[in-house]
């Protein structure tokens, strides 16, 4: 008592009143915040802010932007916040070319719509017409064309069996660079070879084969043409070893690839 560290309850009761007081005013301005934070919220939902305004579409070459846009069933009063992502990405990935989908939202009012398709390796030749062979091994029979298609090499004389589920399985395996010089791909057994194809070259050179080794071989296309006279074209035998005749010549010339000098 007589060093003065005692306060007075009648000291204390304003400095107790003043917290009280603070904690009430933070407590109110929380409410009040909230409050006008759930009233633009609910007036955001209801208005035409909240609409969807704008969408983007990435990666699609095969499918247009209408033809997504059909699928995908998002219009100009369309609330934001009732975008199905997963529904519409389900709905897309239903397209016979969609390889994946993705759906982004993008507040305040914008779709972002990522795309991945698969890609066209080749082309059947069906009369007059043209179906375009996916990577995955679908033939699509409703995207039929009449123009010869300059983008991918062109079946000929495949009907859907095996050797043509083999033929699209190896041209799935060749590089780019390979499969991009392929113009056309014609099917034509024999009887010691039910698997026997000729191909024609945009380098203006044609290729004997057999389906069987046909992706293995085929691959050390850019070698072989390398040790050859440009010059000079004719036909590269890939059935046993690699042989080259050119069309004015009747003799063989060997020609050795990458895998021979690994040997």
């Amino acid at each position: 008592m007589e060093n003065g560290n005692v306060v007075s309850i009648e000291d204390r009761i304003p400095k107790l009143k003043q917290q009280r007081r603070k904690k009430a005013n933070r407590r109110l301005i929380f409410l009040l915040l909230l409050f006008f934070i759930l009233i633009a919220f609910i007036l955001y939902f209801q208005s035409p802010l909240s609409y969807v305004n704008h969408v983007v579409i990435n990666g699609n070459t095969a499918h247009t932007d209408k033809e997504i846009m059909a699928v995908v069933g998002i219009k100009k009063e369309t609330n934001i916040w009732k975008v199905r992502k997963k529904e519409i990405e389900e709905k897309l990935i239903a397209l016979p070319e969609m390889k994946k989908a993705d759906v982004v939202t993008k507040l305040p009012n914008s779709i972002i719509i990522n795309v991945q398709e698969y890609k066209r390796i080749s082309y059947i030749s069906k009369g007059k017409n043209f179906l375009p062979v996916l990577e995955n091994g679908n033939i699509l029979q409703e995207k039929k064309t009449t123009d010869l298609p300059l983008n991918a090499p062109i079946l000929f004389s495949f009907s859907e069996n095996k050797a043509l589920k083999e033929m699209i399985v190896s041209l799935e395996k060749l590089p780019a660079e390979v499969l991009n010089s392929i113009s056309e791909i014609h099917y034509d057994p024999t009887e010691s070879d039910p698997f026997h194809i000729s191909l024609f070259m945009n380098d203006g050179n044609q290729v004997s084969a057999t389906i069987r080794t046909f992706a293995e071989k085929m691959s050390h296309y850019p070698s072989i043409i390398s040790q050859l006279d440009p010059t000079q074209k004719g036909v590269i035998n890939l059935e046993v070893g690699s042989y080259f005749k050119a069309y004015e010549l009747e003799g063989d010339e060997p020609v050795e690839t990458d895998k021979d000098r690994e040997g």
